[in-house]
């Protein structure tokens, strides 16, 4: 089975090392992204949005002779969702990390403060705010290599809406592994009819994982993460 990996916000391919592995020794094709605007710092991001993000996704998919799946991390969630949206006949299965299968109109996160056509990596303190669990099971080694390594993702792609179209998404099986929000909590939040997980109940195979740890388990718990992921595929 060929797994196309996409991260969230200021990653790159890199992030996906420690995960790739133990999916190729199961014998799948593994290809990790780095969506358009992450390649470096350097990087003009200006006129990069969400679509570009999308259609970067679509572009491996159709490299792909039999049907895929699609692994999104974070906000790279709301681009997989999208993908599937493009081509639904095309992928077997998407897996949600962290993350959900966006709604339509709605943007990923607008609300990240943005220097021009960057994102930057916000201080760590947003991240603890009320609460949060999104830094659990970090080291301070981490979170140094984590922001040592990070690339201002491109503001447009955090501040465009989702863009949906075809009702065939919700033939797609979806896995969610969430790491930072419980089972409850997620069918409390679709009873209450919350936008951000108003696709759900409209999904005809939804599985939950729980594998609690920072919003990033790719480096907290890589080992748990990639057996979810080997499970779920």
């Amino acid at each position: 089975m060929k797994i196309i990996m996409v991260p969230g916000f200021w990653l790159g391919a890199w992030s996906w090392d420690r995960i790739a592995p133990a999916l190729g020794a199961a014998g799948h094709e593994v290809v990790a992204l780095t969506l358009p605007g992450l390649e470096s710092v350097d990087t003009d991001r200006a006129g990069i949005g969400l679509a570009e993000h999308v259609a970067a996704v679509v572009a491996e998919i159709d490299r792909s002779d039999e049907p895929v799946v699609l692994v999104g991390h974070s906000g790279g969630g709301t681009v997989v969702h999208a993908a599937v949206d493009q081509r639904p006949d095309r992928v077997a299965r998407a897996v949600y990390v962290d993350s959900g299968p966006l709604p339509h109109g709605t943007p990923t996160n607008p609300h990240l403060p943005s220097d021009g056509p960057d994102l930057p990596l916000p201080e760590w303190d947003v991240f603890r705010a009320d609460g949060s669990h999104d830094l659990d099971d970090f080291t301070d080694a981490q979170l140094a290599d984590f922001r040592e390594r990070a690339v201002p993702h491109p503001a447009a792609a955090a501040q465009d809406p989702q863009v949906l179209s075809n009702e065939a998404r919700y033939a797609v099986p979806v896995t969610l592994i969430t790491t930072t929000f419980t089972r409850e909590q997620i069918d409390t939040y679709t009873a209450a009819g919350e936008a951000y997980f108003a696709e759900l109940p409209k999904i005809a195979d939804v599985t939950i994982v729980e594998l609690p740890t920072s919003h990033w388990p790719q480096f907290t718990k890589p080992e748990q993460l990639a057996e979810v992921l080997r499970d779920a595929i």
